[in-house]
């Protein structure tokens, strides 16, 4: 694979992507029992179908990056199959960014479309977790060592959690 250091748009959603993965993974670790099938109240969707649907928008994103477009809405897995294939789709997405390969589409899109609306999911997620008893501590996402390229579950310590 290339470096595609050489274009700042590329490398800022590869570091969106990290971001992504960082604070995915801290919302998605150690989930309590149970908590995928989650039901606050009627009408809310569980969390493991938010987590399968993360999973789908990074596929799409993929597909949108190599000019093909297609949509899938998956059936949920288990909650660790989910988040597999969450970080599995991260690190295809972020390959194909890192490569010579062209973008089929603006970098705009791609972080106002699928990227942005994965970040929306974490914050549900995250949300969910709270009001299922089994809350994350706040952090300085500002200080967090998030690093363009790492998009798998192995990410740094929190700097300052609160």
């Amino acid at each position: 694979m290339s470096d595609s250091s050489s274009d700042p748009k590329r490398e800022l959603l590869r570091h969106a992507l990290a971001t992504l993965a960082y604070r995915g993974g801290k919302a998605i670790r150690n989930a309590p029992e149970g908590f995928a099938d989650f039901r606050p109240g009627e009408g809310v969707r569980a969390p493991g179908r938010i987590l399968a649907h993360m999973g789908d928008l990074m596929d799409w994103a993929i597909s949108i990056a190599v000019g093909k477009r297609e949509w899938r809405d998956s059936k949920p897995m288990s909650w660790e199959e989910e988040a597999d294939r969450f970080f599995a789709s991260l690190k295809k997405f972020d390959d194909y960014l890192a490569s010579s390969e062209p973008v089929a589409s603006s970098p705009e899109k791609l972080l106002q479309g699928p990227i942005a609306d994965a970040l929306t999911h974490v914050g549900q997620i995250a949300m969910l977790r709270r009001m299922a008893g089994g809350p994350l501590k706040g952090e300085s996402y500002y200080e967090a060592e998030i690093a363009t390229g790492r998009v798998g579950t192995e990410q740094a310590k929190p700097k300052r959690e609160f």
